[in-house]
């Protein structure tokens, strides 16, 4: 009988002790408002421990999951086919967010005139939105040097960088093997440093859920919960129905894969960033199947273009703020709004702050609605941020199965033992057919 992994006790689980400190976060917060806001340095310190290893596991990850592959056709294959269910589905996500504001309509009642908003505080992300640009999306994808993005941790130059490294690596052959066994050797020793770090995850999740109730108060977000409840509703909805459709008819539940990456989503829940469970998240998609290329290519693009909760929440926002202000959109003016979030929603990959940062440069061009009325949703925005996150990281994960199904490079049987949890028939398997060898 092999030895089995023993059972963690509750407390050991990494997502028991995440949950546990964001209620102490949330009860420290509220009672003791200023010791809550001056523990962001806690969160802001884990995300940036988080950043730091990005980089170096995205380039591991692409790089020798592409220099693996024997068809370099298979790569543009699995870039192809991933931009194209990017682009369906948050194409998909804009228009599900613009017909539920519109049905909803939670900015009717307010009555508020655009000229009695205070848009000081957003001009700085008014400044931004300009690197939502096509133009600005072009010059943020290329690096100043070849090493650079692993320096500054830019997740779009940091993948240009790799898939050309990879694919330079794979052309020449034989000489490149000892490179790519080195690589493969260093990826080991950089996951182990990715799970050690992952252990600061509930000191960094108390700190950030402490500072934003101890900023904004539970009571600050009361006038305006009808648009966070109906965006959370949405968000649950586009999840449940329509990345649920998505899983079902490629043999998967959705509801399986949540659970299955529950670590992450608690974590990001905490966090408040997408960002922060990125690598663990490559790696858990690995152990469900998916071939390291795939996950390598998928993943971390997804990050950039395949932003379902952003893209609800930048329609839905958008509408609210109309509504609120008083302004009825025609339903020409809600197409082009449509059509300008479908670009400025791809420019801002990378930008930090995509969210509200994408909303102020699709307001721009969008002359029917004040980009001042942004000011009513800037108190707000850090308790949907967590919303957005959660959505684009199922969204994501589901891709990630999604496009190695497609490519034939799914491992079904362990897809299913990784969703199912069935740990124990994986680990007897493994020493069964060791012991016939």
């Amino acid at each position: 009988m092999p030895n089995l992994p023993k059972k963690k006790s509750l407390y050991q689980i990494l997502y028991v002790q995440v949950i546990f400190a964001i209620l102490l976060g949330i009860t420290l917060g509220h009672f003791y408002p200023d010791i809550g806001e001056s523990l962001k340095p806690l969160g802001d310190a884990f995300i940036k421990i988080v950043k730091m290893i990005i980089a170096p596991v995205i380039f591991l990850t692409v790089v020798t999951g592409i220099a693996g592959m024997n068809n370099m056709k298979a790569v543009g294959n699995v870039v192809g086919k991933s931009m194209l269910y990017f682009l369906t589905f948050s194409t998909l996500a804009l228009v599900i967010g613009l017909v539920v504001a519109n049905i909803i309509r939670p900015g009717d009642g307010l009555n508020i005139s655009p000229e009695s908003l205070d848009s000081s505080k957003i001009i700085g992300y008014v400044e931004k939105a300009h690197e939502s640009s096509i133009v600005g999306f072009l010059m943020n994808i290329i690096p100043e040097t070849v090493v650079s993005p692993l320096v500054n941790g830019n997740i779009l130059q940091v993948l240009f960088v790799s898939i050309i490294f990879g694919l330079s690596l794979a052309a020449i052959g034989k000489k490149g093997e000892p490179i790519l066994v080195f690589l493969q050797h260093l990826s080991d020793p950089v996951f182990k440093m990715v799970s050690l770090l992952m252990k600061l995850a509930p000191i960094g999740a108390f700190g950030a859920m402490a500072f934003t109730i101890g900023k904004y108060g539970i009571s600050s977000i009361g006038n305006l919960m009808m648009l966070i409840v109906t965006f959370y509703i949405t968000s649950l909805l586009f999840v449940l129905i329509v990345l649920g459709a998505v899983a079902r008819y490629n043999g998967f539940s959705i509801i399986q894969l949540i659970k299955y990456i529950k670590d992450e989503l608690w974590l990001v829940l905490g966090t408040s960033s997408s960002e922060a469970a990125l690598p663990s998240l490559m790696k858990k998609m690995e152990n469900a199947g998916c071939e390291k290329s795939v996950v390598g290519l998928v993943i971390p693009t997804g990050y950039s273009f395949n932003l379902d909760g952003t893209n609800i929440y930048m329609t839905m926002a958008a509408l609210f703020i109309a509504q609120a202000t008083g302004i009825d959109l025609s339903i020409t003016e809600q197409i082009s709004l449509l059509l300008v979030a479908m670009v400025s929603s791809k420019g801002a990959a990378g930008v930090t702050g995509a969210g509200f940062i994408t909303l102020a440069a699709t307001l721009s061009v969008v002359p029917s609605i004040p980009v001042a009325g942004m000011a009513l949703i800037l108190g707000i925005d850090r308790f949907m941020s967590e919303c957005r996150a959660l959505t684009n990281l199922v969204g994501n994960a589901c891709a990630s199965i999604v496009v190695a199904r497609w490519e034939n490079a799914l491992d079904k049987e362990k897809m299913h033992q990784a969703l199912n949890g069935d740990i124990r028939s994986s680990v007897e398997k493994t020493s069964t057919s060791s012991s016939n060898e």
